[in-house]
């Protein structure tokens, strides 16, 4: 067996050393499997060449599994849940309560066409707190003074008058009498001079039905309309009303400026008695809403309640007498004793009144008789307030010399 010499491995290794660390320095690597080396080193560099080789991953034992606590998941802040109170109930607006009405409540009787309906409406509403006053409301919606054949005004205003015995009468009425009219057979057309003529005579002879029997009356006139026509219409029946009712004693209430704009215009919308904006009129231009019934209703019930007084107030009471204590009369059996005239005191014998003492008498006249009887006023004492006489003077003592 041939031995090579010693310093010859120890050249080959040096050699063996050297290419190695210059094929790292130009880069060259051995082919090496990536799968490989990854399974069995953890990491591989140049010490490893010179200080030998290191050490495997699988030299020691895997370490144990140790569970590492699951990192908790940060909640967000819960929002704060909104506090949901209870919905405010609506505020309560008191409401005035109809009164009962008393047995001896003066009434008020309403007549007319159907804007005399819409007033009673408003009037009753106006006087729902009285209780001495009662409106009765009798209009007939399509009625008026031209057609006395289809509702004869002047008739049934005397049988109503009859029935109710009214204290105040009110007449609304106009709105369906712009057609014609039949005159001694003939029919007059409307606007006409013999029209105006007739229709003043029957206005004039409605009225005289209520002030002949000393019922005061109330003729309310008619309002604007959309129409421009009736609106005409009515101004010029308004004057015919106001002259003629005046003429007989009657009062004519004005309503004309409470549905009509500054510049007199026709209007729908406007203040109510509150002086809210409300809807007066409705879409035909003709009739009235509830706050428009209430707004004419408003003028009227001015003049009704000078005339009535305190029968329209809202405190008028009925007493109730069942609760007033006895007044305590004396029996039947009592004797009485024959009423006195203070002014003659001797029919039972007497000269003097029950009590009386004759005055003191006196052995000195008093100031105040010595001043009545004799004149004479008595001195004031000395140094009183009212004491004016002058000091008596001293004498003069004279020196002796």
């Amino acid at each position: 067996m041939t031995m090579r010499p010693q310093g010859n491995k120890r050249k080959s290794g040096w050699r063996t050393a050297t290419i190695a660390l210059l094929a790292l320095s130009f880069g060259v690597t051995a082919p090496v499997h990536f799968a490989d080396a990854q399974e069995r080193y953890e990491r591989r560099s140049i010490l490893d060449f010179f200080f030998g080789r290191r050490t495997y991953v699988d030299d020691y034992p895997p370490p144990p599994d140790v569970e590492r606590p699951r990192p908790q998941r940060k909640r967000p802040p819960a929002k704060p849940k909104a506090v949901t109170s209870a919905p405010k109930p609506a505020p309560v607006v008191p409401q005035e309560e109809t009164v009962q009405k008393l047995e001896n409540a003066q009434k008020i009787l309403i007549v007319g066409d159907f804007l005399a309906s819409g007033l009673g409406d408003g009037m009753t509403d106006a006087f729902k707190t009285s209780p001495g006053v009662v409106i009765d409301a009798r209009g007939n919606v399509s009625s008026g003074l031209v057609r006395d054949d289809y509702y004869n005004w002047p008739d049934q205003l005397l049988k109503m008058m009859d029935e109710v015995k009214p204290a105040i009468v009110v007449v609304m009425i106009g709105a369906n009498d712009r057609q014609q009219m039949a005159i001694n057979g003939d029919k007059e057309k409307f606007r006409t001079e013999a029209w105006y003529a007739e229709y003043q005579k029957r206005v004039l002879n409605f009225g005289k039905e209520v002030t002949n029997r000393k019922i005061p009356l109330l003729w309310v006139g008619l309002p604007a309309f959309g129409s421009d026509s009736m609106t005409s219409d009515a101004v010029q029946m308004n004057q015919l009303y106001r002259k003629q009712v005046e003429s007989v004693g009657g009062e004519f209430v004005d309503i004309w400026d409470g549905f009509v704009d500054e510049g007199g215009q026709f209007i729908v919308t406007g203040s109510d008695i509150n002086g809210q904006q409300v809807r007066l009129r409705t879409s035909d231009g003709i009739n009235l809403t509830q706050a428009g019934r209430r707004k004419v209703a408003f003028y009227v019930e001015k003049p009704a309640r000078r005339i009535l007084g305190t029968q329209a107030s809202p405190d008028l009471v009925r007493l109730d007498t069942s609760n007033l204590p006895s007044l305590g009369l004396p029996e039947p059996n009592v004797p009485h004793t024959q009423p006195i005239s203070l002014s003659d005191p001797n029919l039972d014998g007497g000269s003097e009144l029950l009590g009386a003492k004759a005055p003191p008498v006196s052995l000195t006249k008093s100031p105040r008789d010595m001043l009545v009887q004799d004149g004479m006023v008595e001195e004031a004492p000395a140094g009183r307030v009212d004491d004016y006489r002058l000091p008596a003077k001293e004498p003069k003592q004279v020196s002796a010399k």
